[in-house]
């Protein structure tokens, strides 16, 4: 019996008009980006997956939010009412706005780090590790093997594995590590959450060496919903228990707003320690702006305030979480090899399996990258050997994943964009051997994914 998927929990209010290209238009416009989907137009992309960041279409309530920002340098009421609501929500006492999640990341890694520290986590996020390493410090992914295995199906794939991490206490000793980098969930093994138990048993053994637990909280919200639903003990709490438990055994966290926010720009570094927040306000000056405003404007911050609470309704992130189940269904039964199980913001396609036949210097999950948007128009994302970049002596990351991300923003499709898609993957997979590699023609130093250029081998 064919499973049966949440309808929308809302109605379309809005509505923008699409491009509907051809495929000698889209053979120019991925020529012209040199084959990465970053580089596209968004008017030559037909459905945008490139990422949930931003990308999601904001409520009638985040919208009449907007028309009550209060633009003063300094003190803005919105910076209050944002403050208020991760107090409420997060239950962090200090809160320091910035742009985005990296802003928050920058702060937090130089207030923090010093040079030869050790950073671990569970799976290295791109721009987590450059601030990490740009500060200094050594990344140590400590998660659980089957997070590194596309086809293991584990219920929580985003967990720490605790005998790695005691094994980095021991080699470099508690001085060296600043903090554990705690991603809920984690982006790069496909989405995955992390559970309860694990949050609390590393926050235990953190604490215990006096290590601080520092959370990515960009996906909590959607962390919170696959506690709810897969971990014993949480099925009756409600998602808003669930996400202040999951930060009470943090030191703090670094938020992108852009995601579990649902706003289209903004971020903020939530901290309990005052001497952190004192640092913290210093740096956001220098890199933002004032500490009532970090890089945001008033109404920005007026609509994240609001954001989050609308993030922690459990109907919406059902609803988040079934549609990416439905795509993830959709291609599994047809064969596609995908990450499993399905994810909180993403289906991830395996392309090392999709195109066995292409080495993964040869950049495969760029290719169908670029084959999916040649295919049907829909842009897509490599989360590979491109994204993972080079090592300090300038030799490749070969990560375990070479994975293609169909990202699913949050109240912009509809059940109908997704069936195109799979559509146009299960055609690629039948046509998987007559699929070439592509080589680097151009590659920035730091975060090359956005910017890197490639051609295809002939």
């Amino acid at each position: 019996m064919e499973k049966k998927y949440m309808a929308e929990p809302y109605k379309i209010k809005m509505v923008e008009p699409i491009a509907v290209t051809t495929r000698a238009q889209r053979e120019e416009a991925i020529r012209r980006a040199g084959y990465n989907t970053f580089l596209l137009d968004s008017e030559d992309v037909y459905i945008d997956l490139l990422t949930d960041s931003g990308t999601n279409a904001m409520s009638d309530n985040q919208w009449a939010g907007l028309m009550l920002g209060d633009e003063a340098y300094a003190g803005s009421k919105n910076f209050k009412n944002l403050r208020s609501a991760v107090q409420d929500l997060y239950g962090f006492k200090y809160v320091v706005p910035t742009h985005q999640g990296r802003g928050a990341e920058n702060i937090l890694s130089q207030i923090l780090i010093r040079p030869g520290d050790y950073v671990p986590g569970n799976m290295y996020f791109t721009t987590t590790r450059a601030h990490q390493e740009l500060n200094g410090a050594t990344f140590r992914d400590v998660i659980i093997d089957e997070a590194h295995d596309s086809e293991a199906e584990h219920p929580f794939k985003g967990n720490v594995d605790l005998d790695k991490f005691q094994k980095l206490i021991d080699e470099v000793g508690p001085d060296r590590i600043p903090y554990i980098s705690l991603a809920i969930t984690v982006n790069m093994a496909g989405g995955q959450p992390v559970s309860m138990a694990n949050i609390r048993a590393v926050s235990e053994l953190a604490h215990s060496y006096g290590i601080k637990v520092i959370m990515d909280a960009t996906r909590c919200a959607e962390n919170a919903c696959f506690i709810k639903h897969r971990e014993p003990g949480y099925e009756d709490k409600s998602i808003r228990e669930i996400i202040r438990e999951q930060f009470s055994y943090a030191d703090g966290c670094t938020m992108s707003g852009k995601k579990d926010g649902i706003v289209n720009i903004g971020g903020f570094l939530g901290l309990n320690d005052e001497d952190l927040y004192q640092k913290a306000t210093s740096l956001v000056v220098v890199y933002e702006g004032m500490p009532s405003y970090g890089g945001m404007s008033g109404r920005d911050m007026e609509a994240l305030a609001r954001g989050l609470y609308e993030a922690a309704d459990y109907n919406f992130l059902a609803h988040r979480l079934a549609q990416v189940e439905y795509l993830h269904d959709k291609l599994n039964r047809a064969g596609i090899p995908i990450v499993k199980p399905a994810g909180g913001h993403a289906v991830f396609i395996d392309a090392r399996k999709f195109y066995p036949h292409i080495p993964q210097d040869q950049f495969p999950a760029q290719t169908l990258a670029a084959q999916l948007y040649l295919k049907s128009g829909v842009r897509s994302m490599e989360r590979g050997i491109v994204s993972a970049g080079r090592d300090k002596q300038g030799n490749h990351h070969y990560p375990k994943l070479e994975l293609v991300r169909l990202t699913i923003p949050r109240r912009v499709y509809t059940y109908a964009h997704l069936d195109v898609v799979a559509e146009a993957v299960i055609d690629l997979y039948k046509e998987r051997d007559q699929v070439k590699g592509m080589r680097m023609v151009y590659e920035p130093p730091v975060l090359r994914f956005f910017t890197a250029r490639f051609e295809p081998i002939e």
